[in-house]
């Protein structure tokens, strides 16, 4: 229990070494001494280096690893020990690749794992105890009944235990991290793996599970577009059982992944607001101190970039890095939108202190007077006609200035704001592998889209939801002045059956568009 806490916080290698084929072939620079070096600096105590073997190992007896990548990864591996970091390294996205084809093809699948975690056990034996083996990620097996997935899972698991031990060296006590399956939290699966756990009658074990939030807020889609009650209450419900399962009963817990599915993309608009994902990020840092629990960020590349060594968004590393020691207070909102013409009324802002107190408000480094600027009673912030008359000046459409309403700890939370007019869509033409809703956004910001047919029934790839998935079904291009449709959306869309679109806004403005699809042609009329 101690030596996980001391993991925290923790960071993923992601897309890296568990790439494929090779370490470089998604996008990332092969990993360096000075990255682990920058890790360290940013405050994290822990790394996973997560590693597909298979591209780089015999797919036959005796499946023998390429001792020249067994060496690339003991190099990376030591260069994240060697700046006094825990490790944790994985057999990844073998589960996938292979590992899951034990349900008709056991006995090589399983001689595969065993050959594969032999090799690595032997070359990472005498490695410092800061080093962490984890059995599998995200384990999952074809065509398989729940029950036949446990048994599967737990003798892999045990295999894993057995093999380890044996080898010797540091391996005898070296802590092992044991996943459910999939790594999900669900609490049949977590008991399943608690059962493997007391069966092995080892001290030295850590249950690791991933957590990427609710799913449909976590991509966009069904209209959850906010950090809201139903996105909360399955936080609070996973925290929680993972501390009754495991933390109570002194078992440690290493949340191998976190995170937010599709957020952020720096290749993608983004499909979550900043401001909902701040706030999950800050509520996520508090389940993980309040349960104990220790927390490892999924970094695909949307984090650090590791070119540069500089983090893509700094105020939302900012806001991951606060949570690890306290909370900071939110907001109902962070966007504040103020029409182009007409008179600018007041506005009101609910405040979520989250157990600390608010400060004030400031403009740059000028700290608002209250009562002038702004005024508050209890948990709502008004921010006068005057200070938004003074931050919008001209009120081009956009951000026209950021206010900071500070507490009395952790991070400001900040609020842009914005000019803007209803967005207004144009009549086009297209294919249904390419078409794009003109659109003038006018300042304002794209928040979900909904897809009906005249009979009220939900058209695009989720049938089950009329508000389909951003950046799947469509996506703004602000740049460009459009709204893609993507050829996932309308290639689901029947023929000659229009669709009626209702675009969402956060400024609250709503904007209906109809398509009709007629072959591979696409026709698009402004309502």
């Amino acid at each position: 229990m101690d030596a996980v806490a001391a993991m925290q916080p923790s960071w993923n290698l992601g897309n890296s070494l568990d790439a494929i084929p090779e370490e470089t072939s998604w996008g990332n620079p092969a990993a360096t001494k000075a990255l682990f070096d920058t890790i360290r600096g940013q405050g994290f105590r822990s790394v996973r280096i997560p590693v597909t073997w298979s591209n780089h190992q015999s797919a036959t007896a005796p499946y023998t690893i390429d001792p020249a990548y067994l060496s690339r990864v003991k190099q990376v591996v030591d260069w994240a020990l060697s700046d006094g970091l825990y490790v944790e390294t994985n057999v990844h996205h073998d589960s996938w690749q292979w590992i899951a084809t034990m349900t008709t093809d056991h006995d090589n699948v399983r001689a595969r794992f065993d050959a594969t975690w032999t090799q690595i056990a032997r070359e990472f034996r005498d490695e410092p105890a800061k080093l962490l083996f984890e059995s599998v990620n995200e384990p999952s097996f074809t065509n398989a009944t729940d029950a036949q997935k446990t048994q599967l899972l737990a003798e892999l698991n045990t295999s894993f235990h057995t093999i380890v031990r044996q080898s010797g060296g540091r391996n005898a006590t070296r802590l092992l991290a044991l996943p459910t399956i999939g790594c999900t939290p669900d609490q049949k699966l977590m008991d399943d793996l608690a059962t493997t756990m007391a069966s092995l009658h080892d001290p030295n074990l850590v249950a690791t599970v991933h957590f990427y939030g609710f799913w449909p807020f976590s991509v966009n889609i069904a209209g959850y577009t906010q950090f809201n009650a139903d996105v909360q209450k399955d936080m609070t419900d996973v925290f929680a059982r993972i501390r009754t399962t495991f933390v109570a009963k002194g078992i440690p817990v290493y949340l191998g992944e976190y995170g937010l599915l599709n957020y952020p993309d720096y290749t993608h608009p983004a499909p979550i607001e900043q401001g909902e994902a701040f706030k999950y990020f800050e509520a996520v840092g508090d389940q993980a101190r309040t349960n104990g629990v220790t927390t490892a960020l999924w970094d695909p590349f949307s984090y650090l970039n590791r070119a540069t060594l500089q983090w893509r968004d700094p105020a939302l590393f900012a806001q991951v890095k606060s949570s690890w020691t306290t909370r900071s207070g939110t907001a109902a909102s962070d966007l504040v939108f103020v029409p182009k013409s007409g008179p600018i009324a007041a506005r009101t802002i609910t405040l979520n202190p989250n157990g600390t107190t608010f400060r004030g408000l400031w403009l740059g480094n000028r700290r608002l007077v209250e009562g002038r600027d702004y005024t508050v009673a209890g948990t709502q912030l008004t921010l006068t006609a005057a200070l938004l008359t003074q931050v919008t000046g001209d009120r081009a459409y956009g951000v026209n200035g950021v206010l900071q309403a500070r507490f009395r700890q952790g991070v400001p939370w900040q609020l842009s704001v914005i000019t803007y007019d209803p967005p207004v869509l144009s009549n086009a033409t297209g294919t249904a592998t390419s078409f794009a809703v003109p659109t003038q956004f006018r300042g304002d910001v794209l928040a979900t889209m909904e897809a009906k047919y005249a009979d009220g029934s939900n058209a695009g790839p989720a049938s089950w939801t009329p508000y389909q998935q951003f950046n799947t079904a469509f996506s703004p291009d602000y740049a460009g002045n459009a709204i893609t449709l993507t050829a996932d959306f309308l290639n689901t869309v029947k023929d000659n059956a229009p669709v009626a679109l209702t675009f969402h806004f956060w400024s609250g403005a709503t904007a209906t568009y109809h398509v009709t699809k007629a072959g591979s042609s696409v026709t698009g009329n402004a309502s």
